[in-house]
């Protein structure tokens, strides 16, 4: 059933549908009129009607009336080339017309179709003129034809038309063909057509009088341009794959104020397959230019609002690269928005730009791009993007500025007056030989540089709060940009470095790993043994140093105050211990809280004196006690007394040493006692300790 409703300024009319009583009873059998048709002779329809197309090619000159139904059956094609008009008999008629301002076109029960194709048989609309169609237009819809008569097609239907054209409700499972270069244009509703579309020219898949819905359409062969727009505020998803056999074929998206159009299916190329199964025999070749440029397709993003992907998919909807395909954000009412809405990774391989068709470099795109936060988004930008807006990474998704291989470099357009982005789940940078500069980037999210090549974060507008991780290459920071938002900065290999240029590294929260930080270092937070500082380190009050499994190493002066966290020592005891490597000729000044030259410390059941004049007379290193050492000497299954956290054993603050010595003679005396008393019982061969 068509139906319309409407929208005014006030209120949206709702569809109504009046179902008439059931249909009278048929006659026997259709009526055959393949004789009439044979001798070009005008058919007034009666009720249902067949024709049987003999072999080959039958031309009509004639046109079909009445009311009725037709089939067209047979082995041959019916080629019409007069527009014919009839309608199914009005007890099958089941459409009310509402008025308004703005109709909207919606289908929700269709009419029993006027026309079928039978499966085995062709027909076509015109010979290449403007005339051959069969329709009926009793509706008085601004800007647009709905026709009354639904079309089901189990063979072949051949639009043949230089004019514009819809075609009703369409169903079946077959091929719906409209030849290359006619230039007609196809306004195609909704439908629950199951079959392919081979779009030659110009098909119109939604307007704002109408939003196509085509659920159950098994793929569409683009062979022209595919344009999709919407009524306002409407939500349209085409779930369809499309394939293109010749260069020049394109998808165009356009959408009205509070609507948006979802694509879920990919644009290929198909090498394979004929017009009813087109098919790509190896995913590869979309990436790979053919001869020709026969694989060059693009899509024309103009003012809308575009998702690709809903979630449950990581098939990119256009896969190659800007030899292959091309994309274009555009500005029409209002700048475009495309969204990425996948459940795994996928890799965008060509640059988004704003050119005219496969131009795209020629301008900036006008647009802004959203990596949608489904679970599992893993996007991958393997080109350098030429768009001039925002990019937004919303929290639990993932962008990927390069792919880690040799030539999938990627980037973003930094020139643009809208640029920013905008990162509350995990930005990465992998790019093996393109630099990077990225000013602007906010939000809650992570930080990592991945690849080989130098990536600058420039500009006091680096505000970002997650965690700044460098796996490889160089992270440096320039024209005022620090990493003081970021909860905890990482160098996770002896690969990476960072670069914090002559204004220095401040650390507010933590420092960590195996890297390099080449510059000077002023620590307010937490920086962790293991890494080298190609620069001057100096230690606030504020700040602590945590011994890991190698020394801090330093290169220029050390300044030292604050907190230092010995625990990893107590865990492997040894008899050298060295927490800071200092590498510069430079005495170590200053002195770790409460750590004052030869302070002992008490680590599990090891002594240690500090000092900051060890190793090559500037190291900080923590060396043992021999005679404090020697006499706390336990056997392996006498239970061990462990300070939560070190402190001085030699200091005039706080209470000292004295609580930690009693509570391990406590806790000795309780281990001891047990132990002699079982020995004494079983008359000895026990284990024991030594103590004071």
């Amino acid at each position: 059933m068509h139906s319309q409703t409407h929208k005014t300024a006030a209120t949206v009319g709702a569809l109504v549908a009046l179902l008439a009583s059931a249909p009278p009873a048929r006659a026997a059998g259709p009526r055959d009129v393949t004789a009439d048709v044979l001798a070009d002779r005008d058919v007034t329809l009666t009720g249902d009607t067949v024709v049987t197309v003999p072999a080959g090619t039958t031309t009509y000159d004639g046109v079909f009336r009445g009311e009725g139904t037709l089939t067209v059956r047979g082995t041959g094609t019916l080629v019409l080339t007069k527009d014919s008009d009839f309608t199914l008999p009005s007890t099958r008629q089941r459409v009310r017309i509402l008025g308004g301002n703005h109709p909207r076109v919606t289908t929700t029960a269709a009419d029993p179709p006027a026309v079928t194709v039978a499966r085995g048989a062709t027909l076509q609309y015109g010979d290449g003129g403007t005339t051959g169609l069969i329709g009926h237009f009793p509706y008085g819809t601004p800007a647009f034809r709905l026709n009354q008569d639904n079309i089901r097609v189990d063979g072949t239907l051949r639009l043949s038309l230089r004019s514009a054209y819809n075609l009703g409700t369409v169903s079946g499972s077959g091929l719906i063909t409209q030849p290359r270069f006619l230039w007609g244009t196809w306004d195609l509703t909704s439908g629950p057509f199951a079959g392919v579309i081979d779009n030659g020219t110009q098909t119109n898949a939604g307007r704002p009088e109408y939003a196509t819905s085509l659920p159950n359409v098994r793929k569409v062969l683009n062979q022209g341009t595919w344009t999709v727009d919407t009524p306002l505020g409407e939500t349209v998803t085409q779930r369809m794959d499309f394939y293109q056999r010749e260069y020049g074929s394109d998808i165009n998206v356009q959408s009205r104020p509070g609507s948006k159009v979802i694509l879920t299916g990919q644009y290929s190329w198909a090498n394979q397959g004929g017009d009813m199964n087109p098919s790509l025999s190896d995913p590869a070749l979309n990436w790979t230019p053919a001869r020709k440029n026969v694989n060059k397709r693009g899509t024309n993003i103009k003012g809308a609002n575009v998702q690709w992907g809903d979630g449950t998919t990581n098939r990119i909807f256009m896969p190659g690269t800007a030899k292959t395909v091309y994309i274009n954000l555009l500005a029409a009412r209002s700048r475009s928005l495309l969204t990425f809405a996948y459940n795994g990774p996928v890799t965008l391989g060509a640059p988004i730009g704003g050119g005219r068709f496969h131009d795209t470099l020629s301008a900036p795109g006008a647009g802004d791009i959203v990596i949608k936060g489904t679970k599992g988004n893993d996007v991958t930008f393997a080109a350098v993007q030429f768009y001039d807006g925002a990019t937004t990474v919303e929290k639990g998704a993932v962008l990927r500025l390069g792919s880690g291989q040799p030539g999938g470099d990627g980037g973003l357009y930094t020139g643009g007056g809208h640029y920013r982005v905008v990162n509350d789940g995990s930005l990465v940078v992998d790019n093996t030989r393109t630099s990077l500069t990225l000013p602007r980037i906010s939000g809650s999210g992570s930080f990592t540089q991945a690849g080989r090549a130098t990536t600058t974060l420039t500009g006091g507008a680096v505000t970002y709060t997650g965690e700044t991780t460098v796996e490889r290459g160089t992270l440096a920071l320039r024209g005022g940009a620090t990493l003081a938002h970021s909860k905890g900065i990482r160098l996770t290999t002896t690969a990476a470095r960072l670069d914090p240029g002559a204004a220095g590294l401040r650390v507010a929260s933590s420092l960590s790993g195996k890297g390099t930080v080449a510059g000077a270092v002023v620590n307010d937070g937490v920086v962790a043994g293991g890494l080298s500082v190609a620069g001057d380190y100096t230690q606030s009050t504020k700040g602590e140093l945590v011994l890991g499994a190698r020394p801090l190493k330093v290169s220029g002066a050390v300044r030292l105050a604050g907190d230092l966290d010995l625990a990893a020592a107590g865990t492997r005891p040894a008899r050298t211990v060295t927490v800071l490597d200092h590498q510069g000729g430079a005495r170590t000044t200053g002195a770790f809280k409460g750590l004052k030259e030869g302070t002992r410390l008490q680590l599990a059941d090891t002594t240690y004196r500090i000092t900051y004049r060890g190793g090559d007379g500037n190291d900080v290193v923590l060396t043992t006690d021999t005679a404090s050492a020697t006499a706390r000497v336990r056997s392996v299954g006498t239970p061990t007394a462990r300070a939560a956290a070190p402190r001085p054993t030699d200091t005039a603050e706080g209470l000292g040493w004295w609580p930690y010595v009693l509570a391990l003679g406590l806790l000795g005396g309780l281990a001891v006692t047990p132990a002699l008393g079982m020995w004494g019982r079983r008359g000895g061969g026990g284990r024991h300790a030594s103590g004071r």
